[in-house]
């Protein structure tokens, strides 16, 4: 195997590997053109003809492709909201005990499962404030009455 194959065989794999780590179509046009140029090798092509190749096929796809992506791409995604939560008091539905795995609260008639920021036990009835929300769960403290 020819030591040009080898590099646009790395160029390529590296070029995948990255656009499915960052899914943001920021090198498979690298790809394509690692591939193309990896079949001029294989076809016995010098390596700047491979290497010109590698640079037109690239090129050309970014430009082609990029403008149409960029229409095509959702630009209005609504908010899901539960950012409005955070700071909102909630009342405890299930004993909140971080021991046992349990706690939900109801914020504004929507069941969350629920977690205190200290990690201690709230029960039922308690009134608490949503300090953040990660994921489906809310991380509450203790409301304090003034």
């Amino acid at each position: 195997m020819e030591i040009s194959m080898i590099i646009w065989g790395l160029v390529f794999a590296v070029a995948v590997i990255a656009e499915i780590a960052t899914l943001q179509l920021v090198s498979i046009w690298f790809a394509a053109g690692a591939l193309t140029a990896f079949i001029g090798a294989a076809c016995g092509l010098e390596f700047l003809p491979q290497s010109i190749l590698f640079t037109i096929v690239s090129a050309l796809l970014l430009c082609v492709s990029r403008p149409l992506l960029k229409k095509l791409r959702v630009k209005d995604v609504a908010p899901s909201g539960y950012e409005d939560d955070i700071g909102r008091i909630a009342l405890v539905t299930e004993e909140i005990n971080s021991k046992l795995d349990t706690g939900r609260v109801k914020i504004g008639g929507v069941n969350w499962k629920a977690r205190t920021e200290d990690e201690s036990t709230l029960p039922v009835g308690t009134s608490v404030r949503v300090s953040k929300i990660s994921g489906t769960t809310a991380y509450v403290i203790p409301e304090t009455k003034n």
